[in-house]
């Protein structure tokens, strides 16, 4: 696989693959701009109507390990059919990390901008073990781990706050 972290159209045989389109989440991450971004928006999809129906904090930790679990494989299987060490287009990874964020969220828009805004922080600014993963790790694993734990740092500022505000 090369390093080349471009954009470019996938090939035939990456879109008739499933794993391909678990690995983009569905298509958002082959938007031309900042595709983390906005997998990162589309994943809102996904964990804010979960937290809305009040779902057991139990049952949104297993459905965040879950997405963990096949998206690592689908993120390795992804980067294989695009030829690409950590293609961008793979966004699965944040999926994952902002659903981490998202954990033992409070209800209100407040709390998910600022759930969304300190996990694409960590994610871009890559502070120390985010960025020793990103540069170390590599396959599905190092794909997801920066994410995973950007993610984690999230969620913990955004619980502290919580704590702070509503305690």
């Amino acid at each position: 696989m090369t390093e080349d972290n471009n954009q470019s159209t996938p090939n035939p045989q990456a879109r008739r693959s499933p794993w391909f389109w678990i690995g983009v989440f569905l298509g958002s991450g082959l938007f031309p701009v900042a595709p983390g971004t906005v997998g990162t928006i589309a994943s809102l999809f996904l964990w804010l109507p979960l937290l809305y129906l009040k779902t057991p904090s139990w049952l949104m930790g297993f459905l965040v390990f879950m997405v963990t679990i096949v998206g690592t494989i689908a993120a390795e299987k992804t980067a294989i059919l695009l030829g690409k060490e950590d293609p961008k287009e793979v966004v699965i990874d944040e999926v994952a990390g902002q659903g981490i964020a998202l954990l033992f969220c409070p209800l209100g828009w407040h709390w998910f901008v600022a759930s969304f805004v300190l996990f694409r922080l960590f994610d871009i600014l890559k502070p120390w073990p985010v960025g020793w993963a990103d540069k170390n790790l590599h396959g599905g694993i190092g794909i997801m781990a920066d994410d995973l734990i950007a993610g984690v740092f999230a969620l913990g500022l955004l619980q502290s706050a919580a704590w702070m505000i509503i305690l």
